[in-house]
């Protein structure tokens, strides 16, 4: 399927990798997906997303500090709890003992914590995509094909989120008001660059 891709495509997949990891995901998500596009996409599209408020500083300081205070998610804590684990005791804990920037320290910046993210031999590892992320890349092949067009381009990687986007790429873009509003811009966008 990537052999239809564009090159403008290909870059935006190639950075969604290079997010992920900086953001210290072990999955490539569909919000990577979209920041790849912010980093990648042709500049009418990443135009586009700007006039529609998301640049890729806006959605990056987003995905970064979402769950900051909780690298383990709430679901981990509270699974955590009903065994007698205190997450918040744990920090306290750690940071009584090793200072109060020990869990900043503890992962240098741009490594990955995963064991899929770390270093080898001065090379990352792979990192896979989530199933929602293939997904997403999926419809942008079938969003290729319905408009008989001969590529995969920025844009219809684009309108392969914006089908299935999920929660987090969601509240990034805006809203589904957004999101509707986008798909017929980005169709309009398509139809000029053909």
């Amino acid at each position: 399927m990537f052999e239809r891709f564009a090159r403008n495509a290909r870059m935006a997949v190639v950075a969604a990798q290079e997010q992920a990891r900086e953001l210290r995901s072990p999955e490539i998500g569909v919000e990577h997906l979209l920041l790849g596009l912010l980093e990648q996409g042709e500049p009418p599209l990443r135009s586009l997303l700007e006039r529609n408020g998301l640049t890729l500083q806006r959605a990056r300081q987003h995905l970064g500090t979402a769950h900051a205070d909780e690298p383990l998610g709430s679901g981990d804590a509270e699974a955590l709890r009903s065994i007698g684990i205190d997450l918040d005791a744990v920090r306290e804990s750690l940071e009584a003992g090793f200072g109060a920037d020990a869990l900043d320290r503890a992962v240098p910046a741009g490594e990955s914590r995963g064991l899929r993210g770390r270093r080898r031999g001065g090379r990352f590892g792979h990192i896979p995509f989530t199933s929602p992320a293939k997904k997403a890349l999926e419809l942008s092949l079938r969003e290729a094909l319905a408009r008989k067009d001969r590529s995969i381009e920025s844009g219809h990687v684009l309108l392969g989120i914006l089908r299935a986007p999920g929660p987090v790429t969601t509240e990034l873009l805006g809203g589904t008001e957004v999101i509707t509003r986008l798909r017929g811009e980005i169709h309009t966008l398509l139809d000029k660059a053909a």
